[in-house]
């Protein structure tokens, strides 16, 4: 019986783990569905991108407040983790206070985790009034209803329960610390918790550890709970803004992408030596290039970085508050071309779960089914979008890859469009003017 609680923790351990194991398989399997994309160049930029972005959080800073309250929360929760070790250790060890015996340093790691709880608990406060209270219009835009509103508070309530476990735990601790009970050293410093330790002066010792233990279990069963609900939640981006600003983009944000397959035909044009009539040599052994679905009209046919782009949304609508259609009262919101494509990204999934790993045709795509041809004709390409995302996710790429659908496999495009496209193809300009008579206007008087 002396280790039960031992075993019964190793167990609760595991099984957390495998379940997040899990999920991340099921997350590495969606993101792969997409096309093949080569990321590996310029790796020194790309550590860089990801030290100054995903760790030194420098775009989150470019909204002050935000970006503040921000730093705070993320660095509790990075610096916390440290206090979630010893925890893990304690639990399998059937230890107390393991690190201890680093003595004042000790002391000010646990003084420094509970004024960082302290100052989460504010910041969270503040973003669920400004969230729920103030209400920012860019949290109560169409597509924040329901679960993305949910989620978001969801995740502000556990991480004050979070913090207030940890705290009241403390509390307790300190407590039967000054009480000379056993197993309970002198360790830590409590600047916030020997506060609430007032309001415990008069509990017997059997209730303090009682609070202690039960505030223990609820904490570290907590964090392994949260840690499970990151897949399903928006705070998925805590593990992926590493990667996703590792494969990010680094051309200028002008400059558009070429299709492969258009740039060979455009040269083979060029090139007066070929014969665009001949058949390709089949039987020659050469490998013919089959340049398959022109643009995207379904998840699987964006590469893989766009759809882990869109497992790593935050949801935040920056993006969607700098987008000039929007301001104008356009259908855009790049925000909500990343939720659609992670909706529809895990409804292909659940599909692939359901028939053990086989696609079959569920008669939907993201394209029409998700994301209307209104919203994909009303973004200006200005990539505002791309700049004011904190961790560096490209909406614009997800927008251009299904027009380009529309125009190359179904001739989709407005009728603007087309008949600007037809005068470059007869004229050599988008204007309606034959090249011979362009210059006309110079000659009147």
């Amino acid at each position: 019986m002396e280790y039960l609680p031992n075993v019964i923790f190793v167990l609760v351990l595991a099984g957390a783990i495998g379940l997040f194991a899990k999920n991340v398989g099921k997350l590495r399997r969606n993101i792969f569905l997409g096309q093949k994309v080569d990321r590996s160049d310029q790796k020194s930029e790309r550590w860089k991108m990801m030290g100054l972005v995903a760790l030194g959080q420098t775009k989150m800073v470019v909204r002050p407040i935000a970006g503040f309250l921000h730093i705070i929360v993320y660095l509790g929760f990075i610096i916390i983790n440290i206090e979630v070790l010893e925890i893990v250790l304690d639990g399998i060890l059937g230890t107390h206070r393991l690190f201890a015996f680093l003595g004042g340093v000790y002391d000010f790691l646990i003084g420094s985790f509970e004024i960082l709880a302290f100052l989460v608990v504010v910041s969270v406060v503040v973003f669920w009034l400004r969230r729920n209270s103030l209400k920012l219009a860019r949290f109560v835009k169409p597509e924040m209803k329901g679960w993305p509103k949910n989620d978001a508070n969801l995740i502000l309530y556990i991480e004050v329960v979070l913090m207030g476990l940890f705290l009241t735990m403390n509390a307790a601790d300190y407590q039967l610390q000054q009480m000379g009970s056993e197993h309970y050293v002198e360790a830590g410093s409590f600047p916030i918790s020997s506060f609430i330790a007032q309001g415990l002066a008069g509990w017997s010792e059997s209730s303090l550890i009682l609070l202690e233990r039960a505030c223990w279990w609820l904490h570290i069963i907590g964090i392994l709970s949260f840690l499970n609900y990151l897949y399903y939640s928006k705070h998925l981006h805590i593990i992926l803004a590493f990667p996703n600003t590792w494969y990010a983009k680094l051309q200028p944000a002008g400059e558009i992408n070429n299709l492969e397959s258009v740039t060979q035909e455009v040269k083979m044009m060029m090139d007066p030596s070929a014969d665009p009539f001949a058949a390709p040599a089949e039987d020659s052994g050469a490998d013919v290039d089959d340049p398959g679905t022109f643009g995207a009209k379904d998840v699987q046919d964006l590469n893989w970085v766009q759809l882990m782009n869109a497992y790593t949304c935050t949801e935040c609508g920056r993006c969607t508050s700098e987008c000039p259609a929007n301001q104008t009262g356009k259908l855009l919101s790049p925000r909500k071309i990343m939720m659609d494509t992670r909706d529809r990204l895990e409804e292909v999934g659940k599909v692939l779960d359901a028939n053990k790993g086989e696609w079959k045709d569920d008669g939907k795509n993201l394209l029409d089914d998700y994301i209307t041809r209104e919203e994909l004709w009303a973004c200006t390409t200005c990539n505002a979008c791309t700049q004011a995302c904190p961790i560096g996710i490209d909406p614009l790429s997800i927008i251009v890859d299904m027009r380009r659908y529309l125009v190359m496999e179904e001739s989709a495009a407005p009728n603007d469009l087309n008949v600007m496209m037809g005068n470059v193809e007869n004229n050599g300009a988008p204007w309606p003017f034959n090249q011979m008579d362009r210059l006309n206007w110079a000659n009147e008087s």
